[in-house]
This record gives C-alpha cells, structure tokens and sequence, in this order.
C-alpha cells in the first residue's frame, strides 16, 4: 500500500500542476466560450490539490517517521532538515492558493481585466510551487535510498 501511495500522491500533483497550467494558458486566450472551462479546471485543480494534501498527510502521518529516521542517520539529513521542512510549511501556501482559484475563475473573465490578472497570477504562482514540491519530494525519496544505502555499507 505504501508503494502505490508513494507513487500516486507525486502524480496526482503533477495532475494538479497541468491543471493550473492549463487555467493560465486558457486565462491568456480567454473568451466566453471558455469561461466555463476555465472554471472547471480550476476546480479539478483545487480538488487534486486537495486530494494531494490528504495523501500526503497519511503518508507523513503513518510511514515517514521511519524514512526520517533514515534520512537523518545517513549522509543528507538536510533532506528532512531542509526539504521536507520546506514542503511542509510551503504545501499549506499551495493549498490556499488552489481553494482561491475557482474563487476567482468564478468571475467573468472575459469582460474584467483585473479578474483575468488574479486567476493568471493565481494560477501562475501555483505551477512553479507545484514543481518544487515535486523536485523535493524527489530529493526526499533519493536521501532515504542514499540512508539506506549507508546503512547497508556499515555507515
């Protein structure tokens, strides 16, 4: 169950990440026609963020103690001491910012110009933080192999 947890919770954030990529392109070429997608993915996007936090929270939860046990025992603790720090403080920015998104996807996008601005920046601010989130979760994973690894040369 770890395994498949492990490798759902990072693609189910990627999902989420196209997501809101998909509202800013779609916010950058907006029309009537459109709105209603745009609200739609932006909800979709919110909903896999959501759904990311959950997992994530149940794997932090209920398996990471032993992985940080290992990360710190072996030769890159700063991948808990910084990354995972990092992502879990960051992680709570990220949700903020996908439950604001269908907020503000709800208005009319293609009449108000300083409505399209908040959804792109929105949108805009949570794909770079989505990426990081991913590349320390990799670093996280990669310093439990390099612990384990340690561990197995006697370190």
């Amino acid at each position: 169950m770890e395994n498949f947890l492990l490798l759902i919770h990072p693609a189910i954030g990627g999902l989420a990440t196209l997501a809101a990529l998909w509202v800013f392109v779609d916010t950058l070429n907006v029309s009537g026609a459109s709105e209603a997608r745009i609200k739609n993915v932006s909800l979709i996007c919110a909903g896999l963020i959501w759904l990311t936090y959950f997992l994530a929270g149940y794997l932090y939860v209920v398996y990471y103690a032993a992985d940080k046990a290992i990360i710190k025992a072996g030769p890159w603790p700063f991948g808990h001491n910084f990354f995972m720090e990092v992502k879990e403080h960051v992680f709570l920015m990220l949700v903020l910012l996908a439950t604001y998104l269908p907020i503000a996807a709800s208005d009319r996008l293609s009449s108000s110009s300083s409505a399209r601005k908040i959804v792109l920046w929105v949108s805009g601010l949570i794909v770079p933080t989505s990426l990081s989130m991913e590349g320390s979760g990799a670093i996280i994973s990669l310093a439990v192999k390099i612990g384990l690894l340690f561990k197995m040369k006697g370190g």
